[in-house]
């Protein structure tokens, strides 16, 4: 896989799409249902952010059911995903990322269970 700094740096400049992204980086693969629930934010606010990671080549999704989940995209280069990590790893304990943890943390019926909040 490919990916320009340039488009790198373009995808984490939005502060949603980067709080979104440092949730996924924490937490593996995440529903939409999650990541509106952490981030405050409605699905089709989230859903058009996480197209433009996808577009970007950041993340990836799958389906399962009704549900999206997505993910740090398996095949980004090595870089991207150190850039990714060391900014989870500088900023995790810090507003709002630590506020976003803690609302997925609180989440009732996540996914896995028999339905998304």
């Amino acid at each position: 896989m490919q990916i320009s700094p340039d488009s790198l740096f373009a995808a984490l400049a939005h502060p949603l799409r980067l709080r979104a992204l440092l949730l996924l980086q924490r937490e593996g693969e995440l529903c939409v249902c999650e990541l509106t629930h952490a981030l405050h934010v409605s699905q089709p606010m989230i859903s058009r952010h996480l197209a433009q990671l996808r577009q970007a080549g950041v993340v990836s999704d799958r389906r399962q059911g009704q549900w999206i989940y997505y993910r740090l995209h398996e095949a980004l280069p090595d870089w991207a995903a150190k850039v990714v990590a060391q900014t989870a790893l500088g900023v995790g304990n810090q507003s709002p990322f630590s506020e976003d943890h803690a609302a997925l943390a609180a989440m009732p019926d996540r996914p896995g269970s028999a339905c998304c909040a």
